[in-house]
């Protein structure tokens, strides 16, 4: 299987997509390092299990097919969210640079894997270039926006764009400073396509030119209360146009969703997503698209 230009989509019928199971990102060893990995608290696995199995079943309901990364050296707890050490364009997977140093063996171990299935790997970006997953968004197969922020820098878009080629708009969205550094903050924490003219969004951490450019293109927002943002209620993966699922604690970003005839399906993520700081989006790598 090698990736099509069909999945330079964030909200296309997901077919085909990557996860890391606790079972193999949860290790005894790797629980022991949730301090120093900014966890708010220490995981509780087999809740987590339990958790990620409700999760990556919504997914599978619709018909999309798992590739569950293996345990690999080096990596830990943050593993499981495997968006970030992968994105995607025309040719295939991008091997990422991680902004976060910890995390620095994760796009080394994915790409062993996508090429023990066949998987076109397209090229990598490397140091001092820095790029993570959550910080990358097709709008459409020809524009993509790069959000500049702590995790991912000017090297590393620069070398995504060159990747791309001309035929490919790289809009970069300059991020704000927030909670600095340390801090889990890419473009997906405020910004979630649920269809080709709908994105959840949480606007006052928004960069202004990128609101008003969703806003020309016709798409209709919906505005994530101030006190949803916590419990990330703009981190919203769309597995379908207008189909999405969502972590529990939402209500109101729920129902604005529903209003915008979304069908939106909802998960545990008290251990997965919470403690972490990963959303659905940070929890799946989606590979194709239709």
């Amino acid at each position: 299987m090698s990736p099509t230009p069909s999945v330079l989509s964030e909200v296309g019928l997901v077919t085909d997509f990557l996860v890391k199971h606790p079972r193999d990102a949860f290790s005894a060893a790797a629980v022991k390092e949730w301090r120093a990995l900014g966890f708010t608290g220490e995981p509780d696995v087999a809740r987590a299990i339990d958790e990620y199995d409700q999760f990556v079943e919504i997914i599978t309901a619709a018909g999309a097919h798992p590739r569950f990364l293996p345990a690999a050296k080096n990596t830990g707890l943050d593993s499981i969210y495997a968006r970030d050490a992968s994105v995607v364009c025309q040719a295939g997977v991008v091997l990422c640079s991680m902004g976060k140093a910890q995390r620095a063996w994760e796009p080394g171990a994915q790409g062993a894997a996508l090429r023990g299935w066949n998987v076109a790997v397209a090229g990598e970006i490397r140091r001092p270039g820095r790029l993570e997953g959550g910080d990358l968004v097709w709008l459409d197969p020809e524009t993509v926006v790069i959000g500049r922020g702590y995790r991912t820098n000017d090297e590393g878009i620069r070398q995504f764009a060159a990747l791309v080629g001309p035929s490919v708009e790289v809009v970069v969205a300059q991020l704000p400073h927030w909670r600095g550094p340390g801090d889990v903050f890419h473009l997906m924490s405020v910004l979630s396509p649920v269809d080709r003219d709908l994105a959840v969004v949480y606007s006052p951490l928004m960069p202004v030119t990128l609101r008003e450019r969703l806003l020309e293109r016709g798409m209709t927002l919906v505005e994530v209360p101030d006190e949803e943002f916590a419990s990330m209620g703009a981190n919203v993966l769309a597995i379908a146009p207008r189909e999405c699922v969502m972590v529990s604690g939402s209500p109101r970003t729920r129902a604005l969703l529903e209003r915008e005839h979304a069908l939106v399906q909802v998960y545990t993520g008290r251990e997965i997503s919470l403690k972490g700081g990963g959303g659905p989006t940070c929890l799946t790598r989606p590979l194709q698209r239709r």
